[in-house]
């Protein structure tokens, strides 16, 4: 039984995908993408060989993959940025500008506990207000430079 072609390149290309679109933080750590693509790939190829199905193969994959990256700190920016003050920039420059902002906010989450689905709790609620405060300070004092 050959195992479909899902090799470690798949695999850190996903991981890098999405690591640039959700966490710039991160993008930049190849010691990191290495790990987790190869953990990935192993256990992909590992699964498969076990008899598995090939959903089951990709569910596993993903697991390790992703594991830890469900929730995302600059997603997090980026929504505030694109929610309250889309009206004040164009459409283009809202990724860039909440890439700035990031920098700024980061410091902010260190306050919460952030599991996977801290988007859907109270505190979330929160953290969402203090970060749209701190930007629209920021506006306020440096413009939209």
């Amino acid at each position: 039984m050959d195992t479909p072609q899902k090799d470690l390149s798949y695999f850190r290309l996903r991981l890098q995908e999405s690591l640039n679109t959700s966490f710039p933080e991160k993008a930049h750590d190849q010691k990191f993408i290495d790990q987790r693509s190869t953990w990935a790939a192993n256990a992909y190829e590992g699964t498969f060989r076990s008899g598995n199905a090939i959903e089951q193969c990709n569910e596993i994959a993903d697991y390790i993959l992703f594991e830890g990256l469900h929730f995302s700190k600059f997603d997090t920016v980026f929504q505030v940025v694109c929610n309250e003050f889309d009206t004040i920039m164009a459409d283009e420059e809202l990724r860039p500008f909440a890439l700035k902002m990031f920098n700024i906010c980061e410091p902010f989450f260190s306050s919460y506990e952030l599991t996977d689905d801290f988007a859907y709790g109270y505190e979330y609620e929160l953290l969402y207000t203090e970060i749209t405060g701190t930007i629209a300070i920021w506006i306020e004092e440096n413009g939209l430079q």
